[in-house]
């Protein structure tokens, strides 16, 4: 229960998980207009499977703002970056991160195992 408590009232870790997502999104307004526009709905795409605190969507969101910045130093097109499947490059990004479906996933195989004794 104390880690629920810590993780999740702590006010100071609140305040500078939100900080840091403040400089982070400053960045992303620093892109140019395609990267900001691609990143804008990737992260709300992102955040429909999102599960638990969300940490470790944050963490795929700021390495993307690393990519995208790469790619943009680099003279590249945010479609150069990503391929022209969006979705696609959005699937991949999830692949580290906890989402809903792996515990709809993960309910589903329970409640089986569960009803079935194996």
């Amino acid at each position: 229960m104390t880690d629920f408590f810590d993780n999740y009232f702590n006010i100071k870790k609140m305040v500078e998980s939100k900080r840091e997502y403040k400089r982070h999104m400053a960045r992303v307004e620093a892109l140019p207009e395609d990267y900001r526009y691609i990143f804008k709905k990737i992260q709300s795409h992102m955040w429909m499977f999102a599960s638990g605190d969300g940490f470790d969507m944050m963490k795929v969101h700021y390495d993307l703002i690393e990519l995208f910045e790469l790619g943009a130093a680099d003279g590249k097109r945010a479609l150069e970056v990503t391929g022209a499947d969006v979705a696609a490059f959005c699937d991949e990004l999830l692949r580290s991160a906890r989402t809903y479906t792996e515990d709809w996933r993960e309910k589903l195989n329970r409640e089986v195992r569960e009803k079935l004794g194996e």
